[in-house]
C-alpha cells in the first residue's frame, strides 16, 4: 500500500497535469504562442514527461529512493523537489547551505501578503488599477527596489482565477519582496522563483510575469518577460509603438528554465502600459475580444492625458466595450508617463 505522503505528491502532479493539458486545449493558439515563448509546446512535453516519470515510478514503488545509499530521500525535500534522488546526507557544503537558502525563502513566503506602494520616481508618473473578477483574484502588480537603488515593475497573472490562485498570488508578492532587494537584474529574480515552484508540489498551475527594472539617471528600462502579454510602449515624440514581447516562456512549464533580458531606452512623453489580459480578452455582448489595439488606441487618442487619467480613459472604454457586464477575468493595469 502506497505511504500516504506518496499519495500526497501523487495527487498535486496528476492535477499538475490535468491544468497544463486543460489548458494547452483550451487555449487559444495566440494565447499559447505568448505565454510559451520560442520554444513552443516543446517546453510543456518535456514537463509533462517528467511528471510522468515521477507517477510512474510512484506506481513501481522506486519514487523517493537516494540514488547513492538507495534509501528514502525525506519527505519534506521531496515536498520542495519531486525530483529529488539524493538524500540530504549526501549533499556537499554548499548545496547544504543553497538548500537552507530555499527552505528559509520558502518559510517566508508562506507568511503572507506584504503591503504594496505606489512609489515616487524622479521624471515619471505612475497611476495603476487592480480588480479581481471574484473576491480573491490572480493578478498582481508591485514596485520593489533592487539593491543598487534602481526601480523593479512588476505585473503578473496566475492561470485561473478565485482562491486558489489569489493564495498563490500571495506567495509570489512575498517571493518578490523577499528576493528583489538583494537582487541585480530581473533575470536574476526569475530564474529562482521558477526553481522554487517548478517542482513543488503545492503549485500545480503556472504563471506569467513581466518584470523590469528601470534606472532614472540613464532611462533605461532593462526586463524579461516570462510569458506575459506584451508591455505597450508609445512614444509620444514620434507616434511610434513598441511592444515588449515575451522573452521566455510563464514560470512552472519549463524545466531547463530559458529566458533573456531586453533593454529598452525610454525617453520623455513615452508612455509604458503594462496589463492583465482580463483587458484584452474582455468580450462584447457578441463575444468579439476588447485585444491588445483596443487597449492601446485608448492611448494612442489621449497620449497627452496624464496616467492617472489614462487609466480613467481605458475603465471607461473597457466599460462599453462589454456594455457593463462583469467581467470573466481579474483585470490590472499598470501606466508609466515619463516627463
Amino acid at each position: 500500500m502506497k505511504a500516504k505522503s506518496f499519495e500526497e505528491i501523487e495527487t498535486a502532479l496528476q492535477e499538475t497535469r490535468t491544468n497544463l493539458e486543460h489548458w494547452v486545449t483550451a487555449a487559444p493558439e495566440k494565447k499559447r504562442q505568448v505565454v510559451l515563448g520560442l520554444e513552443g509546446e516543446t517546453c510543456i512535453e518535456e514537463h509533462l514527461h517528467v511528471i510522468d516519470e515521477s507517477l510512474e515510478k510512484i506506481k513501481d514503488g522506486k519514487f523517493g529512493i537516494c540514488k547513492v545509499c538507495h534509501e528514502a530521500v525525506e519527505f519534506e525535500l521531496l515536498k520542495m523537489d519531486y525530483t529529488s534522488a539524493v538524500c540530504l546526507g549526501h549533499f556537499s557544503d554548499q548545496e547544504l547551505r543553497q538548500l537552507e537558502n530555499e527552505l528559509e525563502l520558502s518559510q517566508v513566503i508562506q507568511r503572507g501578503l506584504l503591503p504594496q506602494q505606489v512609489p515616487s520616481i524622479s521624471g515619471m508618473n505612475i497611476a495603476a488599477f487592480s480588480r479581481p473578477a471574484q473576491i480573491l483574484g490572480g493578478d498582481y502588480f508591485d514596485f520593489i527596489d533592487f539593491k543598487d537603488g534602481s526601480h523593479g515593475f512588476v505585473i503578473a497573472d496566475v492561470s485561473g482565477h478565485g482562491v486558489s490562485a489569489g493564495m498563490f498570488m500571495s506567495s509570489l508578492q512575498t517571493a518578490f519582496h523577499t528576493l528583489v532587494p538583494d537582487a541585480s537584474s530581473p533575470l536574476e529574480v526569475l530564474e529562482r522563483i521558477n526553481r522554487l515552484y517548478v517542482h513543488n508540489i503545492n503549485f500545480t498551475t503556472f504563471v506569467t510575469i513581466f518584470f523590469g527594472q528601470y534606472n532614472p539617471q540613464t532611462r533605461i528600462l532593462t526586463y524579461a518577460n516570462a510569458g506575459h502579454n506584451s508591455a505597450y510602449l508609445y512614444r509620444l515624440a514620434t507616434n511610434e509603438e513598441i511592444w515588449l514581447r515575451p522573452t521566455g516562456p510563464a514560470i512552472g512549464l519549463m524545466e531547463g528554465f530559458l529566458i533573456q533580458k531586453n533593454e529598452v531606452q525610454l525617453e520623455p512623453g513615452d508612455i509604458l502600459m503594462l496589463y492583465t489580459d482580463g483587458f484584452t480578452e474582455a468580450t462584447d455582448d457578441q463575444g468579439v475580444f476588447w485585444s491588445e489595439d483596443g487597449l492601446a488606441d485608448i492611448i494612442r487618442q489621449n497620449a497627452d492625458s496624464s496616467a492617472e487619467r489614462l487609466v480613467q480613459k481605458i475603465l471607461d472604454a473597457l466599460k462599453s466595450h462589454t456594455n457593463g457586464n462583469p467581467l470573466a477575468d481579474d483585470v490590472t493595469l499598470v501606466i508609466s508617463k515619463i516627463s
